[in-house]
């Protein structure tokens, strides 16, 4: 069995959210299973020059789109043992470190589908039994697949799958470009058309062989208004052929036993380093250094479906009814980034506040705090709360998406975390100090810290899953 991994980012080579950790694990992952994985994806500026350098040229050709005739070279590279193919056309792709937002992305993505589906016949020892497509970037290639591909021979046995990792974000665009952009008849208006308008992930969702979403909690919400961005009732229809799988996590790459980025190193039989590392956090900030004072990190986007109303109710009188620290790290919406800004000022000796996104202090956040909070308002599945677990920083999170799927209240003494279901500041409020009651006790702390270590999310059982789902569709 082949797999064709179509993404429109993948580390290491380039990276602006969640989907390229999954496209850079997800394959690695299978191919341990014997499966035949390679992933593709457009040759964009940004990506990593010591990785662009690695790349060899293979062969270019022309992509019909609409009107257009347009040219796209192939590169390709290896990375831990997996094959990486590049789509190349710097009109299209030669836009600086941005990759989405640009005014014609419709178009950039239209030929980036059209050029997956032609390169196919050259890329001579691989033809894929399975097209893996993620997020409304790649729905165009099922779309194309019906309209254009799939009753000619060499593609006829090929099926498709569509993830989706967020609904909110769905490639709309007006119906007036139909033909024009995206090189479709009237005929298949219907495929992509969706109130009023074109709806690429719509279109995915139609054409597909099979949809599925990172959790399976969120393959349920997305049924519903609250949490389908006005596709809940495409997806209804097409129930039958919706699924769930929790993405995993690179338990190699993010493991405190051997991370470079920490102060000290540990695991769950020996915490001697955890709290050497919870000191050094509490120094580089200015904080007191007290080590049975309750750190809470957070590192997370600055957004409303992260939650940050309900920590903006909350956390000023959790502080002052506490000692509880708090180091956050994330940028975000100019309000949120103001309110941290506050905390920080009018408690100096236990909050900080680093507007900005940095990987290495990300991981001294999960090694230095005592709890991890995650409270969203809506998570597809979420990565944050697994590398938490991994370096024994306890999740307080809403039941959510994949935060559902992934944490259990440890109120019965079994779970990994601390858990609530209202959207309010108040339950937040209330598990927070659930939190630092279970803190207090040391010893039932330590229990709760080694048990959460022990959770196993590696992308062993979710590769799995997927291997699983691309056998039914082979049949």
């Amino acid at each position: 069995m082949k797999v064709l991994f179509v993404t429109s980012e993948s580390r290491p080579f380039v990276a602006s959210g969640g989907l390229a950790d999954v496209a850079g694990s997800l394959p690695q992952a299978l191919r341990k299973r014997v499966v035949g994985a390679r992933v593709i994806l457009p040759l964009h500026d940004a990506i990593n020059p010591e990785l662009r350098a690695s790349m060899k040229f293979v062969t270019h050709i022309v992509v019909p789109l609409a009107w257009r005739k347009q040219y796209c070279g192939l590169f390709e590279a290896q990375h831990n043992g997996v094959v990486y193919y590049f789509l190349d056309n710097q009109y299209y792709f030669k836009r600086g470190a941005k990759l989405y937002g640009h005014y014609d992305d419709g178009e950039r993505f239209a030929f980036f589908a059209r050029a997956v589906l032609e390169i196919l016949p050259h890329l001579d020892d691989f033809v894929p039994d399975i097209l893996h497509c993620n997020d409304w970037h790649c729905a165009l290639v099922p779309v194309y697949h019906t309209t254009h591909y799939g009753k000619l021979p060499f593609y006829q046995h090929m099926r498709t799958l569509f993830t989706i990792h967020n609904i909110e974000y769905q490639g709309k665009y007006d119906m007036a470009i139909l033909g024009d952009v995206f090189g479709l008849d009237a005929e298949h208006s219907s495929l992509v058309e969706h109130n009023g308008g074109i709806n690429l992930m719509k279109g995915g969702i139609e054409c597909a062989h099979a949809v599925n979403t990172v959790s399976e909690s969120y393959s349920r919400e997305i049924l519903t208004p609250e949490y389908g961005h006005g596709l809940e009732d495409i997806l209804a229809q097409r129930q039958h052929k919706l699924s769930g799988i929790l993405n995993g996590i690179d338990v190699q790459g993010q493991n405190p036993v051997d991370d470079p980025h920490i102060t000290a190193n540990f695991c769950a039989e020996d915490l001697t380093g955890k709290a050497a590392c919870k000191a050094a956090l509490q120094s580089q900030f200015n904080l007191d250094v007290e080590p049975r004072v309750p750190l809470i990190g957070m590192v997370s986007r600055l957004a409303a479906h992260k939650g940050m109303a309900y920590i903006q109710g909350c956390m000023e009188q959790l502080l002052q009814e506490s000692d509880a620290q708090l180091v956050v790290l994330g940028t975000g919406d100019y309000e949120y980034e103001q309110f941290f800004h506050y905390l920080a000022e009018k408690f100096s000796t236990r909050v900080a506040f680093c507007c900005d996104f940095k990987p290495a202090l990300s991981r001294q956040i999960y090694a230095g705090s005592d709890l991890f909070l995650m409270p969203s308002q809506s998570e597809p599945c979420g990565l944050s709360q697994m590398i938490a677990l991994r370096y024994g920083s306890i999740p307080v999170v809403r039941e959510t998406g994949g935060l559902r799927d992934s944490i259990t209240d440890s109120g019965d003494g079994e779970g990994n975390g601390f858990t609530f279901a209202d959207t309010t500041a108040e339950a937040l409020l209330i598990t927070l100090r659930r939190a630092l009651q279970g803190y207090a006790d040391e010893a039932g702390w330590q229990v709760l810290v080694r048990r959460a270590m022990a959770c196993d999310f590696s992308w062993g059982k979710s590769a799995g899953a997927y291997i699983k789902l691309y056998k039914g569709l082979l049949g």
